[in-house]
Formats: C-alpha cells, sequence, structure tokens
C-alpha cells in the first residue's frame, strides 16, 4: 500500500547501518520521503544519495538522539510526519551483573531508552498532525527474556518495550499508531563488533554454527510491511527471530 500524500514522511534514527540503512531503503521503495538521522554524517548522506539515485526520496541529518537540545531544533522541521522508525540503540559488553561496568550500562540506557523518549516525544506533535501516524520502536527479544551476561542490554530494552507498551496506552484514541518489532539474532556488520569492543574473535562467536542467522534486510521488511498495513492495523508486537533460535538461550548450532 502507498503511504497517503499526508503522511509520507519517515524518519528513521540510526540509519547509518544495518537494519536502520534497510529499513530506509525499503520504506523509500514503498513511496515514503524518507529523513535518515545518525551521528555519522558521511554515511548517511552517502545512502541518502543511494537512495535518491534510484528514484526515490531521501534526506540526511545528522543527529545524535540524546542530545535533547539538537533532537528538538531537528523536530521544528516538521509540521506534519508520517511514520518515526526509532531504531538508534545497541548493546556494550556481555559481562555479569557482579562485574559489569557501569558506564555501559548508562550508555545503553541513554541510547536505546532515553534516546527513543527524545525522538518520540519531539515528534509526537507531528505524527498526531499527519492524522495517520507510526511510531515504530525496535526493541529486542532481550526485552522479553533474560540471559546470562546480557543485564544491561536487556534491562535497557524491557525499558524500550515499555515505553512502547506505556505509550500506546496513553495515546489511544489519537491517530497514532504504536508498533513494536523484537529481532532475535540479526547478522550485521557491526552489532556483535561494537558489543565486543571491536574483538573480531568474540563477535564471530555469537554467529557460530547458525546457518542462516536473520539479516538487516529481513528485519526492515517486517518493519515496512507492519507499516503499511491499513491505518486502522495495529502490529502491537512482533518479534521475528531466526529458525535456528528458539529462544534467546535456545539456539540450534551446526558442527
Amino acid at each position: 500500500m502507498a503511504p497517503a500524500a499526508s503522511s509520507r514522511i519517515a524518519v528513521v534514527t540510526g540509519a547509518s547501518s544495518g537494519i536502520g540503512a534497510a529499513t530506509a531503503r525499503q520504506l523509500a521503495a514503498a513511496g515514503y520521503r524518507v529523513v535518515l538521522t545518525a551521528r555519522r554524517k558521511d554515511r548517511i548522506e552517502a545512502l541518502a544519495e543511494e537512495i535518491n539515485g534510484a528514484g526515490h526520496q531521501a534526506a540526511a541529518y545528522a543527529l545524535d538522539i540524546t542530545d535533547r537540545a539538537a533532537v528538538d531544533a531537528f523536530a521544528t522541521a516538521f509540521k506534519s510526519v508520517g511514520v518515526l522508525v526509532n531504531n538508534a540503540g545497541g548493546a556494550l559488553g556481555a559481562d555479569p551483573v557482579a562485574s559489569a561496568d557501569p558506564e555501559q550500562w548508562r550508555q545503553m540506557y541513554e541510547t536505546n531508552v532515553i534516546g527513543t523518549l527524545n525522538v518520540t516525544q519531539a515528534l509526537l506533535p507531528a505524527l498526531t498532525a499527519s492524522g495517520d501516524g507510526t511510531v515504530v520502536v525496535l526493541s529486542s527479544t532481550a526485552g522479553h527474556g533474560t540471559y546470562e551476561g546480557g543485564g544491561g542490554y536487556v534491562a535497557a530494552k524491557h525499558a524500550e518495550h515499555v515505553l512502547a507498551e506505556t505509550l500506546r496506552l496513553e495515546i489511544v484514541g489519537t491517530p497514532v499508531r504504536v508498533i513494536e518489532v523484537a529481532p532475535g539474532m540479526v547478522k550485521t556488520d557491526e552489532f556483535a563488533l561494537t558489543r565486543f569492543g571491536g574483538d573480531e574473535e568474540k563477535a564471530a562467536k555469537v554467529y557460530a554454527g547458525v546457518a542462516q542467522p536473520l539479516t538487516a534486510d529481513d528485519v526492515a521488511d517486517t518493519i515496512t510491511w507492519a507499516v503499511t498495513r491499513p491505518s486502522h492495523v495495529n502490529i502491537d508486537l512482533l518479534v521475528v527471530r531466526p529458525r535456528a533460535q528458539a529462544s534467546n538461550t535456545k539456539v540450534h548450532r551446526e558442527q
């Protein structure tokens, strides 16, 4: 379904790589004018050029979603926004609670939770003004189940899940949907590498023996499908895992 003219702008945070970049490409192909935000200006500018070159519409805006003043300034550019995809976030470390770095926990909370809150609050008036707005919160299966070594990330993603669930309750009756997409094991170029501080060996072990983990395009496809449902249809929560993953702690690995 092509978006209505009044709701054709889609803002994607964390669009410089991985799921964010894939989602921007797919939403643009679905007819949205995508606004790409991330801290890495060169990456999003290159992606905007790629999308425009393919005959679609995209603009890049360098933004740190943890900087509330910058987010508020960004939001002033819009009278109406159809879709907000809160994708920016990530994991840092895999230490047990007893020895985890509190600074890493703080950074994960700031990015995954406060960043999502900042952008959602700032753009909610424009989403409402569109008459057919959609807020997407990209959480994680970590937001629905715990696992050893994941305490800080799990806590942040649980909070992000609760943010989405509470917002949906609070704005019912307005023309804005709240969709949560919770991916399981997704293999991207940066997620595990960032989590383990650039240690390629540790990052590779996350996916060892898993024949087909999810890709960024797989997740982007589910986001785009949920966003393009008729406006009276709300996909409250979509959990998507690779077939090899039955839970956060049960993964089939081939020898």
